[in-house]
């Protein structure tokens, strides 16, 4: 089908970037089912979007099979330069990506832009590392033979990404694949499958060759056919997954029956800890950024605040203060919103459940509480204290902008509260003593750490957990080696 015009309010989309059939093998592909795409701010719906099965998913797979020997072939520069007119096209229509991001996903406009920013910052990065693959040539025993080591593409990589980051949890997983030389298949969220799609309308115009980069959007019903199709075809070698932990070991088991290659980047329970020697002022500072980014939907968000005795009322009464001060609910397309809608009744409820639950054990509702006047699936930004391990809140991740406080006394005591979780995946902790921060930052079991600092995602870095919060780095130059099989040649006979 030709670009589809999807109507947000009394403003139109970008139809050159908004697609809605599936991308197969370079072609858009309709189905006879669609399933709707909506505002979470307002309900409205969007437009409809083809409605992938099975079927779509196993010629998704075979398309990038049969594309994937020219693509692995290809020399690395000319993945590279292919990569690179794909980030240039992200940059000459951030704008309008940014609009398709808040209008599925509600979060600010501003948020948006900024993710935009870094989701092409993957292109770039990895179009330079598609020149980066090195291998070795190993000194033998013998003086007859020669040992060298390649490395070489896994092939069909499945691409399974989560809601929160639209396009960046594409990028980040896709840009990596392609620079390696895979091909993939990607399974965007049911919630936001316009920003998966925009990408592919761009991919095609930066002459990513078809079957490189494959789209199946599906409903929530048809999501357990395709993923089992992608995590059971003999043709995928390599699954990467963004989302909870529960989905990832569904996926894992799948995977399990061909042995593929998995990443997995899967839930968070992120601690927050603020000791005595602290400077409060920027404690608060990164307690919001960390916390009320898109209203406390990422996997990195802060779950747990840990705040020492000695500083415990400063932290709560002035981060109190902040969040009034600062945050504002609204649509993610008014200028001055900070907080938009959580992306679903469901994401709502949870929140409830678990201040409900704290305060039902004794927890103070210090700020916030409730849903926000707007309705929907707006929230009020919400701090608690006198909050304590045995409430729901601090046993498993919230997922919205809820921050329970806890009060500690000494550091054996907050690392012992921050470890005593089964994920691991980001960890924070403010503090001016340069022995504690070396103490801490090697003692938190957890994959990222945040010393004085409350944002820490970047391009550079590595990304991902220990325990049960996956497997596996993204983004860095250990990024690309989640999709490069090593593989030994023994040269004899000399």
């Amino acid at each position: 089908p030709g670009p589809a015009a999807v109507r947000r309010g009394s403003g139109v989309l970008p139809a050159a970037l908004v697609r809605r059939g599936g991308l197969v093998g370079g072609r858009w592909v309709e189905t006879p089912a669609v399933f709707p795409v909506q505002d979470p701010a307002t309900g409205e719906e969007l437009g409809r979007v083809a409605d992938c099965g099975a079927a779509e998913a196993r010629a998704a797979v075979r398309a990038a099979h049969e594309a994937g020997a020219a693509w692995g072939r290809l020399p690395a520069k000319e993945r590279s330069v292919r990569l690179r007119r794909w980030y240039e096209l992200m940059m000459e229509n951030k704008d309008e990506l940014a609009r398709i991001i808040t209008a599925e996903n509600g979060k600010p406009l501003k948020e948006a832009q900024g993710e935009i920013l870094y989701s092409a910052s993957f292109l770039e990065w990895f179009a330079e590392e598609a020149r980066r693959v090195y291998g070795d040539v190993i000194p033998a025993s013998g003086k007859d033979r020669r040992i060298l080591v390649l490395k070489q593409p896994v092939g069909v990589a499945a691409i399974i990404t989560p809601w929160n980051f639209p396009s960046a949890m594409i990028t980040r997983k896709v840009a990596a694949a392609l620079a390696a030389g895979c091909t993939v298949v990607v399974k965007p969220a049911e919630d936001t499958p316009l920003s998966a799609l925009a990408l592919g309308e761009l991919a095609n115009q930066a002459g990513i060759p078809a079957g490189v980069y494959n789209v199946v959007p599906c409903s929530r019903q048809q999501t357990p056919a395709v993923g089992e199709v992608l995590c059971t075809d003999p043709l995928v070698a390599k699954i990467s997954f963004t989302g909870s932990t529960a989905t990832g070991k569904i996926l894992l088991k799948h995977a399990a029956g061909t042995v593929k290659r998995v990443s997995m980047e899967l839930g968070g329970h992120a601690p927050f800890i603020v000791f005595d020697s602290a400077n409060v002022d920027r404690a608060v500072a990164g307690a919001l950024a960390s916390k009320y980014r898109n209203s406390g939907q990422t996997c990195v968000c802060t779950n747990r605040f840990l705040v020492q005795k000695g500083v415990h009322d400063k932290f709560v009464e002035k981060f109190a203060k902040a969040i009034e001060r600062e945050l504002h609910v609204g649509s993610g397309f008014d200028a001055k919103t900070t907080q938009g809608p959580l992306i679903n009744e469901k994401a709502v409820e949870k929140v409830e459940r678990h201040i409900n639950d704290a305060v039902s054990q004794g927890a103070s509702i210090v700020t916030g509480g409730k849903r926000h006047s707007l309705g929907k699936n707006f929230f009020e930004p919400t701090l608690l204290s006198n909050v304590t391990t045995k409430m729901l809140c601090t046993q498993e991740e919230t997922f919205g902008p809820l921050a329970p406080v806890i009060k500690f006394e000494t550091e054996e005591e907050a690392i012992g509260i921050a470890n005593a979780a089964n994920v691991g995946l980001a960890g924070y902790f403010y503090s001016q003593d340069p022995a504690q921060i070396w103490r801490v930052a090697e003692q938190l079991e957890v994959g990222m750490v945040g010393v004085n600092e409350g944002i820490i995602s970047s391009v550079e870095c590595p990304f991902g957990g220990v325990k049960e919060s996956g497997l596996g780095r993204e983004g860095s130059k250990y990024g690309i080696d989640e999709y490069l099989e090593i593989k030994y040649v023994c040269f004899g006979g000399l």
